[in-house]
C-alpha cells in the first residue's frame, strides 16, 4: 500500500500493473470503464489481446494499471500499451521518431494510454463513479510516469482524451495537440429525407444521386445486430475487410479471429451494414455503438460499384442512428469527403510527455505553430459543409 500526497493531503492508495486484460476481472475494469464506449469494455480490449491483434508480438503489450483505496476496491484504471512502434494509433508521430534516430537515440519502446486502432474521443483515466475524480485522477497519472520511468521509454502519450481528461493532463504540464475528425450530429431528425432538407439545394441533390446510383446498380443495404450476425457473415466481412487495405497499400492490423471473438463478447455493440445484389454479398461495414453513439470502423466492397462506400458506411448508418435516436455518428479518422455527405469537423486531442527535455522543448514549439494551423484548418473546413447554415463542432453560430 502506498501513502501518496495529493492536493496536500495524504491518501492510502495501491497502484497494481497488469501485462494482460485477462489477469484483470472484467466486471471490476467495466465499473470502472462505464457504458458509455463499448471500446473500452475488457470484453473488446481481451478480444484485441487474445485474438493476437494487439498483442507483445505485434508490437502492442498490454501494461493496464489499477489503482485501489485503502479498503482494495478498485477507484481507477488506465488502458496502457508498451509499443515498439508508432502503427495503428492514428496519432501520428513518425516525424518525431525519425528525428531522435537522426540523433542518435531511441525513441521506442514508448507508452502510450489509447485504444489501438480506434481513434475514439473517450475517457484514459477511467474512475469509479463514487470516487474522488481529483485525486484518483492524480494517483492515476502519477502510476503511468512512475511505470514509464520503471521501463524507461522515451514518452508518454495519452491519444483521444476527453475533455475532463485532457484538461487534467494539460494542467499537469502534458504538452497539448489537436486533430480533426467528422462527426454527424442528429438534430433530432425523423428521416433521412428530413436531414437532407437542411442542406442546400445542390448538395441535396448530389446525394440523392449518389444513392440512385446503388439502387439502379440492384444493391439493397441491410443493418444486422448482435446475433444475426453469423459466422459466414463475419468471415465475408473479413474478406472484404482484408481486400480493401491491401488495394490501397495499408497494413492489416486485425485478425479474423478477433472479429468472431467480438461478435461473441460483445454482441450488444455490433451494428453490421451488409450490401447485396440480389444473393450476392457486395459490400459490408462493421460499427460499433453505445447508449448515444455510432463509431463506424471498417469496410469493404467488390471493386467498381458506384458509391458503393458512401451507401454502405455513411448513408445507411445514418439511417441507423436516426432510426436508433443516437446521437452522433463517428465516422472514424481523415476523410474530407465526409463533409458532403452531412459531417462536420471536431477537434480532437491528445497529450504527451517526452523525457528529452531539448526534444520535449522542440516538439512543444512544433504543436504550438501546429494548433494555430489546424484552427485555419477547420475554420476552412467549415466553409465547405452542405448545410444552409454552418455547423461548428456540433453548435450552430
Amino acid at each position: 500500500m502506498e501513502e501518496v500526497a495529493i492536493l496536500g493531503k495524504m491518501v492510502l492508495m495501491q497502484t497494481e500493473r497488469y501485462t494482460s486484460y485477462t489477469q484483470i476481472d472484467a466486471g471490476i475494469w467495466n465499473r470502472l470503464a462505464g457504458a458509455e464506449s463499448p471500446f473500452l469494455r475488457h470484453e473488446y480490449l481481451l478480444a484485441l489481446e487474445t485474438s493476437g491483434s494487439a498483442c507483445a508480438a505485434t508490437g502492442w503489450q498490454p501494461c493496464p494499471i489499477l489503482v485501489s483505496d485503502a479498503a482494495g476496491r478498485a477507484v481507477g484504471g488506465v488502458p496502457l500499451w508498451l509499443k515498439s512502434h508508432s502503427f495503428g494509433e492514428l496519432v501520428y508521430d513518425f516525424a518525431w521518431a525519425q528525428a531522435y534516430q537522426r540523433a542518435g537515440l531511441a525513441y521506442y519502446p514508448k507508452l502510450i494510454a489509447a485504444i489501438p486502432f480506434s481513434p475514439v474521443t473517450g475517457p484514459r483515466l477511467l474512475i469509479a463513479p463514487e470516487a474522488e475524480r481529483a485525486t484518483v485522477s492524480a494517483q492515476l497519472v502519477a502510476a503511468a510516469r512512475a511505470l514509464a520511468d520503471d521501463t524507461r521509454v522515451s514518452s508518454l502519450h495519452w491519444l483521444f482524451p476527453d475533455e475532463s481528461d485532457r484538461s487534467t493532463l494539460e494542467s499537469m504540464g502534458y504538452l497539448h495537440r489537436t486533430g480533426v475528425q467528422f462527426h454527424w450530429q442528429n438534430r433530432n431528425y425523423k428521416s433521412f429525407d428530413e436531414f437532407l432538407a437542411g442542406f442546400s439545394a445542390d448538395k441535396r441533390k448530389k446525394l440523392k444521386r449518389e444513392r440512385r446510383h446503388v439502387v439502379d446498380a440492384g444493391i439493397s443495404t441491410k443493418v444486422l445486430t448482435g446475433s444475426q450476425v453469423t459466422t459466414e457473415l463475419w468471415d465475408a466481412f473479413y474478406e472484404f475487410y482484408t481486400g480493401n487495405i491491401l488495394r490501397h497499400g495499408g497494413m492489416i492490423h486485425l485478425t479474423r479471429s478477433f472479429f468472431h471473438l467480438l461478435g461473441t463478447l460483445l454482441p450488444e455493440a455490433i451494428v453490421l451494414v451488409v450490401a447485396k445484389r440480389g444473393s450476392e454479398i457486395v459490400g459490408s461495414a462493421i460499427n460499433l455503438r453505445g447508449p448515444d453513439a455510432l463509431y463506424g470502423r471498417y469496410w469493404g466492397g467488390t471493386p467498381g460499384i458506384h458509391s458503393l462506400h458512401f451507401e454502405t458506411c455513411y448513408h445507411t448508418p445514418i439511417e441507423y442512428c436516426i432510426a436508433n435516436g443516437l446521437q452522433r455518428f463517428e465516422g472514424g479518422a481523415g476523410g474530407e469527403h465526409k463533409l458532403a455527405r452531412g459531417f462536420q469537423p471536431v477537434t480532437t486531442h491528445s497529450l504527451h510527455w517526452l523525457r528529452h527535455p531539448q526534444f520535449s522543448s522542440a516538439v512543444a514549439n512544433f504543436l504550438k505553430r501546429e494548433r494555430y494551423g489546424m484552427e485555419h484548418y477547420v475554420d476552412e473546413l467549415n466553409e465547405h459543409v452542405p448545410f444552409r447554415r454552418i455547423v461548428v463542432d456540433g453548435q450552430t453560430p
